[in-house]
């Protein structure tokens, strides 16, 4: 689905007329996010106005060194493309700084709803902690000032709130399918593949896909995991394979570098070096062991991958 996207607001077109503003970060783009980004296409709609998603970039909580666990859940063109797929016209991505961040609510307000993207509503996210725009209440009283409305989302009735937080500890608890069930589908990393050490292919019989992931990627823990392998182009999907996935050190080669490590179920044809590949994480089938010899972890890696097939295929 495509999407207007803006790197900073020297990109937004000089000519941009009113829209509704949906701000925040929008990491992970889960279930409570989109609750809010519905409401707030609705208000568009009702007002013949285009969605515009301001998002912070990166997270604030990593610039500033509160996010804990440091690792994002989206990177930016991904996160562009699940808000577009919820409705979103643009995405305006607001480069989050230590200097941005100490910008007045006011001046924030002025310069990016009012003078660049022209709102006639906003709809902030995420606002537990204060961040540029100010929260709800600082928001309102610049809204009286400039003529934009502000519309506070409540949780769906008769659910709990998800926060991307939460959705962090559980990917790195290793909780893929609890995380799967507050985004609203498998979370995934992305990277090219890399080189690694051959193993897989010519020592285990299981030839894997090594992806290199962007610095504070949210990994799963340690362990192995069924999923999905898929090709990308840019951030459009290509052909997905149905994968077991290794997240670890390789312990029972004394490894020490953590990797993500994707075998395609019973292909061995597959030539994916140097390619934009993502892995998806349906279900946790064991942690990660350290076998006493080449024979056991290959048994152990066979069982894997039925178990991996009969979940993802059924059979």
């Amino acid at each position: 689905m495509s999407v207007r996207l803006w790197r900073g607001l020297d990109e937004v077109p000089a000519d941009w007329g009113r829209s509704v503003v949906a701000v925040g970060t929008f990491d992970g783009v889960h279930l409570g996010h989109q609750h809010l980004l519905r409401q707030a296409r609705g208000h568009a709609d009702r007002l013949g106005l285009p969605l515009v998603v301001a998002a912070f970039d990166p997270p604030p909580g990593l610039v500033l060194g509160t996010l804990e666990p440091a690792v994002v859940l989206t990177g930016a063109d991904y996160r562009a493309r699940l808000l577009a797929e919820q409705g979103a016209d643009a995405v305006c991505l607001l480069p989050f700084t230590p200097e941005f961040a100490e910008q007045p609510a006011a001046e924030f307000a002025e310069r990016v709803l009012v003078g660049a993207l022209h709102a006639a509503v906003v709809v902030p996210a995420g606002y537990g902690d204060r961040l540029p725009a100010g929260d709800a209440d600082e928001l309102r009283a610049l809204g009286k000032e400039h003529g934009f409305a502000v519309e506070e989302v409540q949780p769906a009735a008769g659910t709990e709130p998800v926060t991307s937080a939460r959705v962090r500890s559980l990917v790195t608890e290793g909780d893929v399918a609890a995380a799967h069930a507050a985004l609203g589908r498998p979370h995934r990393v992305e990277g090219v593949v890399v080189h690694g050490a051959a193993r897989g292919r010519e020592l285990l019989g299981f030839p894997t896909a090594n992806l290199e992931c962007p610095p504070h990627t949210a990994v799963p823990a340690d362990g192995v995991y069924a999923g999905w392998l898929v090709l990308l182009d840019g951030v459009e999907e290509q052909e997905r394979w149905a994968a077991a996935v290794s997240v670890g050190t390789n312990p029972t080669f004394e490894g020490t570098a953590r990797t993500v490590e994707a075998y395609a179920l019973d292909r061995d044809d597959l030539e994916l070096y140097g390619l934009h590949m993502a892995v998806e994480f349906t279900h946790h089938i064991r942690p990660m062991l350290r076998f006493d010899g080449i024979e056991e972890l290959i048994a152990a890696m066979g069982r894997d991958v039925a178990r991996c097939r009969e979940l993802l295929l059924g059979g």
